[in-house]
């Protein structure tokens, strides 16, 4: 099984941080993951941080504590932390381990919310 890496691009958008993320998020992705986006969030300290999930194909816990650990950032600077796009495989996930109890979640697209409000 050939394995693919976590892509990391971010993006500014007023006091925005948009990070996208695609690929897979695991134990060795997610630490480099974690620092560059800890990097960033300490260096332009966002009113708001998007964690774009869309092009994600896998997730394990390691993916879980990347966002509780940056939600947990954005909280000690005042911020706040949103997962936009989560597919419904990661939803699941989260609704498993309470993180859509804790961390925000928004969809771009009426279809993906309408979706969202079926499964509940």
């Amino acid at each position: 099984m050939l394995k693919k890496n976590c892509l990391l691009q971010m993006s500014e958008k007023g006091d925005e941080l948009i990070i996208s993320l695609s690929g897979e998020i695991d134990h060795h992705s997610a630490v480099r993951v974690r620092n560059e986006i800890d990097g960033r969030i300490m260096e332009m300290r966002p009113a708001r941080a998007v964690i774009e999930l869309s092009m994600i194909d896998f997730m394990d816990s390691s993916g879980l504590g990347l966002i509780m650990g940056r939600y947990s950032k954005m909280q000690a600077i005042g911020g706040e932390l949103v997962l936009r796009d989560p597919n419904e495989r990661l939803v699941r996930i989260f609704k498993l381990a309470g993180l859509e109890r804790i961390v925000g979640i928004e969809y771009t697209s009426e279809k993906e919310s309408e979706d969202e409000d079926q499964r509940n």
